[in-house]
């Protein structure tokens, strides 16, 4: 009897790079080793999309769709190449407008898309119905799917098998035109049993005939038994990827689930072991230049308490290590438990999952619910769809009083298409402005990654890759000034290259600072600037600087926008008054406690 005949996507070159490196992989050093996959026997690949987008714009200064053409071209047109997408987001930052979202669907056809697998995180069915009639209108496979988390200890009311069946009969129900189903666990914390118990549920309300997959990661430790759990149940399909960028925090490596399915009724995509091999070693040499921060290898067993996805972990440790405040990681991850129970339960998974981490490095830096990331507190007051359950009251309002809103009931789609900001007419007019072709492929770059997406067609964007004897971002040399705080003092640090003296000074105050403090906090400052010194309240990144000295602002103004953990942090004008000077520029790094801005 001829065993059952499972398809191995390998998700390496998306999930793999996304769960390992933060997605900053360079297309040239990584396209040799898809050509060995192609070679292994490998037909079935994600290529795209996901947070994977966004980091060839933000980190390695490479075009998305150039990578796509230049993968299709590699595999041939008969590969499956498939793409992540969260429904009314796609691959952008924020809920898309219909116009945005069929452009999304229209561009990732173009340039090599076979399939869209197509989630939201919230499981509200209404936000995949849209996305999914462009996803077809264009003539892809549409994969949809129902996310999956195991809840931190002693929460109830959402993800069992119940909530699985009542958002798979959602799906049926709403007539949504689908190609195959998808289960997706992004932390890897769903229990083994769960995942048998729900699969089988699944195979059952869809019939033997329907293509039927579980996605996990090794974060928590148990995705092979949890895969091992779904092909007992009646999966057609599973996700693996190639090492150096397998286990950990991401996918099961294809080799490991070759071995664990020794001796039973499953063909894991007619992959032979030699050819794997060859692939492996292939995509070990070139990656061989690259950092594999230490948290990517290893399984974590708090993950089930405070899930966070393989593929949101790295890329937030690796923002964490540039800021320089990675020793908070894993007082952040233990915030998360209480941020996921008051927040509604929506699934683990990006976006979701991003505003669990900003709301719980917030809580960390700042104090418990002193600020409320604004991902976060839109999630909680429903303008990204309805909750799985409703968010505590106390936060909601909170959230409404923070950020100024009320909650809604609102389709998220038609908020989106009143906000002329994701309107393809105001995207047309900002590429005009800047003197930038307007193509359909530069209006989705720019409103999907926002100005940095101008800088990048501009050319004008770091290389921020971790490669070479130094893994440093990009080849930049790291003579300068610099301000350090030790042991809670403020030094001033001069660096020059090659063998010259290192200079240490105490910085204008040795006072010991705390380690975060209140945003523009007042100050003295020494002779020749205003008498207002405005900090960094965190480490981040300058996104935006809405002022120019001799400026005049009221309390309250914003000054500039600062970036961190892709949270928008505002520094304002803590009092009436005219700005004096500004110390740094868009795209700069900033320190805790770094001088921003002076005002008189």
């Amino acid at each position: 009897m001829a065993k059952k005949y499972i398809d191995i996507m390998d998700t390496t070159f998306r999930d793999g790079f996304q769960s390992v490196f933060g997605g900053r992989v360079l297309m040239d050093d990584f396209f040799p080793a898809v050509e060995a996959a192609k070679q292994a026997g490998i037909t079935h690949f994600e290529f795209g999309g996901g947070a994977r987008f966004q980091s060839l714009f933000f980190y390695l200064q490479e075009n998305a769709f150039d990578m796509m053409d230049g993968f299709r071209e590699i595999v041939g047109k008969d590969a499956n190449l498939q793409v992540l997408s969260r429904g009314i987001n796609t691959v952008m930052l924020d809920t898309g407008s219909r116009e945005m979202i069929d452009l999304f669907a229209k561009m990732f056809a173009k340039h090599g898309t076979t399939t869209v697998r197509n989630f939201d995180a919230l499981n509200d069915v209404n936000n995949l119905m849209y996305s999914s009639e462009c996803i077809k209108k264009y003539g892809m496979n549409h994969e949809v799917v129902v996310t999956m988390m195991d809840l931190p200890p002693g929460c109830k009311g959402a993800h069992d098998v119940a909530f699985y069946e009542k958002t798979l009969r959602n799906i049926l129900e709403s007539g949504i035109d689908f190609d195959s189903v998808c289960f997706k666990d992004a932390s890897g914390t769903a229990n083994p049993h769960k995942v048998y118990e729900t699969i089988r549920m699944a195979r059952k309300l869809l019939g033997e005939e329907v293509h039927l997959r579980l996605h996990t990661h090794e974060t928590a430790g148990v995705s092979v038994a949890a895969y091992l759990a779904a092909l007992e149940a009646g999966a057609n399909g599973i996700d693996l990827a190639a090492s150096p960028v397998s286990g950990g925090t991401s996918q099961p490596d294809i080799l490991t689930m070759m071995h664990a399915t020794k001796g039973t009724n499953f063909n894991l995509g007619d992959l032979e072991l030699n050819k794997v091999l060859k692939y492996e070693e292939r995509l070990k040499e070139c990656l061989a230049d690259y950092m594999v921060p230490p948290e990517a290898t290893q399984v974590s067993p708090l993950i089930p308490f405070s899930p966070m996805p393989g593929g949101a972990l790295t890329a937030n440790t690796q923002m964490m290590r540039d800021a320089g405040d990675l020793e908070k990681f894993d007082e952040v991850i233990l915030a998360m438990k209480e941020v996921v129970e008051r927040g509604g339960y929506g699934t683990s998974v990006t976006p979701v999952s991003q505003f669990y981490w900003q709301q719980a490095y917030a809580n960390v830096m700042f104090g418990p619910w002193k600020q409320i990331a604004p991902g976060y507190g839109r999630m909680v007051l429903g303008y990204f769809g309805k909750t799985p359950v409703e968010a505590d009251p106390e936060i909601i309002k909170l959230a409404g009083e923070k950020l100024k809103l009320e909650p809604t009931t609102q389709n998220p789609l038609d908020i989106a298409d009143g906000d002329e900001h994701k309107s393809i007419a105001h995207w047309t007019k900002v590429l005009e402005e800047e003197g930038l072709p307007v193509t359909e492929e530069h209006i989705f770059i720019a409103a999907s990654c926002d100005q940095k997406g101008i800088v990048f067609l501009k050319g004008e964007g770091p290389l921020m890759v971790r490669k070479g004897k130094n893994n440093c971002s990009g080849g930049k040399e790291m003579a300068g000034n610099y301000t350090v705080v030790v042991d809670g003092k403020q030094y001033s640090v001069q660096v020059a290259e090659g063998n010259a003296d290192i200079q240490v000074t105490s910085a204008s105050s040795s006072a010991p600072v705390t380690a975060v403090a209140e945003a523009a906090t007042p100050s003295a400052v020494v002779s020749g600037e205003g008498s207002i010194r405005i900090n960094s309240e965190t480490p981040g990144n300058v996104w935006k600087i809405l002022v120019n000295p001799g400026d005049s602002v009221k309390e309250g103004d914003k000054i500039m926008i600062l970036e961190a953990m892709k949270m928008e942090i505002d520094i304002v004008a803590p009092k009436d008054g005219r700005v004096a000077t500004i110390h740094v520029k868009v795209n700069d790094a900033v320190a805790d406690q770094q001088l921003l801005a002076t005002m008189e």
